[in-house]
């Protein structure tokens, strides 16, 4: 019997899971109250400027804004770049998917560092692209290796900055150098989703480089640090004539009017983004504290996460010990990840790593 048939490509993939949502975790364990930490959310939510405007909103049978003409003014003025110089996107998701489309190919190639965000990945296996990984160097970038993979048929190359999972990042001087070494067919695409959280005195500053490299594109979030996850708002930032062409692969009305309106507001509240960067490096230290402390190894992060090993644990042993006990954490086979939460989260946590420690020597 004859039978529908996908793209081969799509059959090495798997759907992203976000992993157990907190309502499963509490019927499958019997418990009342959940903390997740699994998705490098904002703790502190967001502004309350955000309901306040998504509040004021009366009529929802008209489509929105395609071109984002109101937010896309904010944006600019703010970043001080050229309102043209602007793509908005359903997160930052869509426009990696967005980039791999207008950009990848059969016959083509693209680098990649091989723990990275995975979706740089998924997309370019989609679009049917040789994917060149480059392990990561004591958890971060390669920035040389990385550049030896580049040839002739390269299209794209990625560097998350901070990069996920690790938190690791690379720094101005390494940018600088890996840029000038890049030839202008290749698409340097430098994910900061993370980039207000970055408080390192040489993480780079990135959007004057755009006036000197033609083939670079900067993607930021409104998901992170504004606490925006749920509208899904992201935008790009690069040369005129690129996002004109990019913007070709963008599905229209791709943005809603609740997420434009959010994000406008949640930009004129840049008194909570530094308090909760703020806070979030202040937690950060505690964790430090509490790795040394306790033999942990870790990454120090510029990201509102944090990448543990702990000797003699497996990965997925630390994740269910901590599931059983209320507490979502992100497992990878050689370390997990975890949010940085509100102090009394972290505290509750480092309870429990501490104990789990003190049961199992």
């Amino acid at each position: 019997m004859e039978v529908v048939k996908v793209n081969p490509e799509l059959l090495t993939l798997k759907a992203y899971s976000p992993g157990k949502s907190s309502e499963e975790v509490k019927r499958e364990y019997g418990l009342t109250k959940i903390v997740k930490l699994a998705s490098n959310e904002n703790p502190y939510g967001s502004s309350p400027l955000v309901r306040k405007a998504i509040s004021s909103l009366e009529s929802f049978a008209v489509y929105p804004d395609g071109a984002a003409i109101t937010l896309r003014e904010e944006v600019a003025k703010f970043l001080r770049v050229d309102e043209n110089q602007l793509i908005f996107s359903s997160g930052l998701d869509e426009l990696i998917q967005m980039i791999s489309r207008a950009m990848l190919s059969e016959g083509a190639n693209t680098v990649m560092a091989d723990a990275t965000f995975p979706q740089y990945r998924h997309h370019a296996v989609i679009q049917k692209a040789e994917v060149r990984e480059v392990p990561l160097k004591d958890g971060c970038h390669d920035l040389n290796a990385m550049a030896a993979k580049i040839d002739d048929r390269t299209q794209v190359v990625w560097i998350c900055n901070p990069n996920n999972p690790t938190g690791t990042y690379v720094n101005s001087e390494e940018l600088h150098e890996f840029l000038q070494n890049v030839p202008p067919h290749v698409l340097v695409v430098l994910d900061e989703a993370y980039y207000e959280y970055a408080v390192a005195e040489d993480f780079p500053d990135t959007i004057p480089l755009l006036d000197h490299y033609k083939n670079l594109l900067i993607l930021r979030t409104f998901s992170k640090a504004y606490g925006l996850a749920a509208f899904r708002i992201g935008y790009g930032i690069a040369d005129a004539q690129l996002v004109k062409q990019l913007d070709v692969a963008r599905l229209p009305f791709n943005t809603s009017v609740l997420a434009q309106t959010a994000a406008i507001a949640a930009l004129q509240d840049q008194a909570f983004v530094e308090k909760c960067v703020s806070e979030n490096k202040d937690e950060l230290q505690k964790f430090y504290d509490v790795c040394k402390r306790n033999g942990f190894e870790y990454y120090p992060s510029q990201g509102n996460f944090i990448f543990i090993r702990i000797p003699g644990k497996e990965s997925a042993e630390v994740f269910q010990y901590l599931l059983e006990r209320g507490f979502i954490v992100r497992p990878f086979p050689n370390g997990i990840r975890i949010t940085i939460g509100t102090k009394e989260q972290n505290e509750e946590l480092f309870q429990l790593l501490e104990k789990m420690m003190l049961v199992t020597q």
